[in-house]
């Protein structure tokens, strides 16, 4: 099929390397002409495993194009995804400018016969309704036009397996009219294809990602219990995720969610509930634990290490998680933030993410090296769950600190280990 993908985000560039990759046609839209350039010449705005080369291949095989005219990318394809930014706003709730825009400016482009508008971004529930709204106030040809909701789930680091291989695929509409063509669309990823109403849809998305930090948030409040009662949280999340009504995922004790998604979307069905009458006390104790995970690993620090002040400080991590370069939201490089707030001098390392973090961290010492942050530092603080911080040189780091010190806020070491090398290890319920 013929598609349009508006937004070359995190989102909008997966969804259509990977819609080309299974043989649709695709047209990439982004209002950044040097994005556009970049992305025409084989390169990519951002860091997602696989990508490049999935972008690279079907643009070299003619599937995959990139414009900065949504004119353009309206006229040449039947249906149109809109996957543009839903940044949060200061009262929790979420700025829909963007989708209002781009609603108007594909109902200006449409120049007749029938057309399917995607909403894929992740929205509050009701503005599918707003978004046909608004194309049927600035369309002037004589067209008509189905809106439908088709959230995404997508994990930064893991997009492209969660696209290709999804766990449920859901659409909502108004008729029945554009079901055939979606089902056709996303047939080649073989997934339960769900068919709902429009605001039931977008409720999915908000529900699904909220329940998400309700688990790590719970299973940090237990880390909590198990600090004070000399327990094991990973012995206790896998005693309790191996019930199949729970599972084991999104139950690992560390630093917190962050991201450009969870916290974004626990704030929004928060303020949508507010606005639907139903004060949701459970999520806002969510955010109370998550923020409060951080005050209580910042004090395992100042604890261990008294003053802070020109105390030498190595990072490991920087970006909100593991295979991404994506810094928005990341407890990582809140910690940072923090830790110089408090007079400490940092060497930080990231594999992927020093680039875009050094535009929000400046004044610390950026070491690209893993294994050399430690050098001359009086603690090494290990933020973000990247694989490759399992393997760090432990001897050497011992050699060359002050004092073996090392806060592990993902869990990746093993305290018998660290033990056994003379560390002073602190981690996360454990």
């Amino acid at each position: 099929m013929k598609l349009c993908i508006i937004g070359t985000g995190y989102v909008g560039l997966v969804t259509g390397a990977c819609f080309a990759e299974v043989g649709h046609h695709v047209i990439c839209v982004d209002n950044d002409v040097a994005k556009v350039n970049l992305l025409r010449g084989g390169g990519i705005p951002i860091f997602e495993p696989g990508l490049e080369e999935l972008v690279r291949k079907n643009t070299t095989a003619g599937r995959l194009h990139f414009t900065d005219s949504i004119k353009e990318g309206v006229e040449k394809s039947d249906v149109i995804f809109i996957c543009v930014p839903t940044p949060r706003q200061p009262d929790g709730s979420v700025d829909l400018s963007f989708i209002e825009k781009v609603a108007r400016e594909i109902a200006s482009a449409i120049d007749g016969g029938y057309k399917i508008v995607v909403d894929k971004s992740t929205v509050p529930v009701k503005t599918g309704e707003k978004v046909a709204e608004t194309i049927k106030r600035y369309c002037k040809a004589q067209a008509e036009v189905d809106v439908v909701s088709n959230p995404e789930f997508l994990r930064e680091g893991f997009a492209i397996e969660d696209l290709m291989k999804p766990d449920r695929v859901v659409i909502g509409v108004t008729s029945q009219r554009p079901v055939a063509p979606l089902r056709e669309i996303y047939a080649p990823f073989n997934a339960p294809f769900i068919v709902t109403d429009i605001n039931s849809a977008e409720l999915i998305k908000h529900a699904a990602n909220s329940f998400l930090a309700l688990k790590i948030s719970y299973i940090n409040a237990v880390a909590a219990i198990c600090e004070a009662s000399g327990a094991n949280v990973e012995e206790v999340a896998t005693g309790i995720g191996l019930d199949a009504r729970i599972g084991r995922r999104f139950l690992n004790a560390g630093l917190g969610f962050g991201g450009s998604c969870f916290p974004k979307d626990l704030s929004a069905f928060i303020k949508i509930s507010e606005q639907l009458g139903y004060d949701f006390q459970l999520l806002k104790e969510v955010e109370r634990i998550n923020a409060d995970q951080m005050e209580r690993f910042l004090k395992k620090i100042t604890d261990t290490l008294w003053v802070l002040k020109e105390k030498k400080i190595g990072v490991l991590g920087l970006a909100f998680k593991q295979n991404t370069d994506d810094v928005r939201m990341s407890p990582a490089l809140d910690l940072c933030l923090r830790l110089q707030k408090e007079g400490a001098a940092l060497r930080v390392h990231d594999p992927r993410a020093m680039e875009k973090a050094k535009a929000v961290l400046k004044n610390v010492t950026y070491v690209d090296d893993m294994n050399a942050v430690a050098d001359g530092c009086d603690a090494l603080v290990i933020a973000t769950e990247w694989p490759e911080f399992k393997r760090v040189d432990l001897e050497r780091a011992k050699r060359e600190m002050s004092h073996p010190i090392i806060f592990d806020g993902r869990n990746l070491l093993d305290p018998a280990e660290m033990a056994r090398l003379g560390f002073v290890y602190k981690s996360i319920g454990r």
